[in-house]
């Protein structure tokens, strides 16, 4: 390190800073400081970093659940934020079927591993009730950050807004309209999808009209829209809110099946505003829920902790309606 700083002109303290991102750099001296390292083919000691400073530069994260839309993104979006900061993941993936049993043992091995190899801080991520009697007793030692829309304390994590979603996506329906509108609920075990229903029933009793529901989800997969594609009697709604797009992409290939169509016939509304559902025939109105900035936020916030020691409040992702050709008003009685 004192190499590299002869060579850019600068102190073994600016060097270290650089390098710890504790601390302002100038943007002029930054790039000598790059320049130095790469000329003389520099390596930190990790090793030694640890031993000096009680850090690892290394991040836990314990994904629980099925990899989909959402959790993927969340874990792009702190895989951006780390390699922003010079920080390694470790990521441990613990998939999980429909009734989600048995999942705390493996989990608290998955944490206690964290806490065994040093890292900074961790990462929860989770759609499962629950978190709470999973970290009773948790060692505030190592910071802890968990993505999860129902958390057990109002600091030290983040989640996007289902409720919200859920919400605005039934009063977005109603203001076409609308008075007879169905929600295709995801699976019942995971947060996000009692949140979107709790927003639609909400919405709907809010507004006079009597909720539908129709509950056979056991993924978030358009396997699960189909099903409820062949259940559902067109003569019983002219507007739906799918808990997401691939269950609202499954509903309308069944009901296209069926001879009915949307916008033609019914209204419908997802969630996510996945990639695809630009795409959809027709394309799909969706809830936009940014899932990558979710993760980015959420890595900052533990890293300002693991810095500072001051532990964040509680972030909310926000959802904002995308409008496009799946909605219009009632097209028929």
């Amino acid at each position: 390190m004192a190499d590299v700083a002869k060579l850019a002109s600068v102190s073994a303290q600016t060097v270290s800073r650089y390098f710890t991102g504790v601390g302002y750099v100038r943007a002029e001296t930054r790039e000598r400081v790059a320049a130095a390292i790469e000329e003389l083919g520099y390596v930190p000691n990790q090793s030694a970093r640890t031993l000096r400073t009680s850090r690892t530069n290394s991040v836990g994260v314990l994904s629980i659940g099925a990899l989909n839309y959402g959790s993927a993104s969340v874990l792009t979006g702190l895989g951006l934020a780390a390699r922003e900061a010079d920080v390694t993941l470790t990521i441990a993936q613990l998939d999980l079927d429909f009734e989600a049993r048995n999942w705390e043992g493996e989990a608290r091995r998955a944490l206690d591993h964290f806490k065994s190899v040093q890292v900074d801080g961790i990462v929860l991520s989770t759609p499962i009730p629950g978190v709470d009697k999973l970290l009773d007793g948790w060692d505030q030692s190592t910071p802890l950050m968990t993505v999860s829309e129902l958390p057990s304390t109002g600091g030290g994590s983040a989640g996007a807004h289902s409720h919200a979603a859920g919400w605005q996506a039934t009063r977005h329906l109603i203001g076409l309209g609308h008075r007879d509108i169905l929600h295709v609920a995801g699976p019942s075990t995971r947060n996000e999808a009692k949140e979107r229903e709790r927003g639609y029933r909400d919405a709907m009793e809010n507004a006079g009209l009597s909720p539908q529901v129709i509950d056979v989800a056991h993924d978030w997969s358009s396997i699960s829209g189909f099903k409820a594609g062949e259940l559902a009697d067109p003569a019983t709604f002219t507007a739906v809110f799918a808990s997401n797009d691939e269950i609202a992409l499954g509903f309308m290939s069944a009901m296209e099946r069926r001879d009915a169509k949307a916008p033609r016939d019914f209204s419908v509304v997802g969630v996510d505003d996945m990639p695809a559902a630009a795409y959809f025939s027709p394309p799909l109105t969706t809830m936009r829920i940014d899932f990558r900035a979710l993760g980015i936020a959420t890595f900052k916030m533990l890293r300002h902790q693991i810095l500072t020691g001051e532990r964040a409040e509680h972030y909310v992702e926000e959802p904002e309606l995308v409008v496009r050709e799946s909605t219009s008003g009632v097209t028929r009685r």
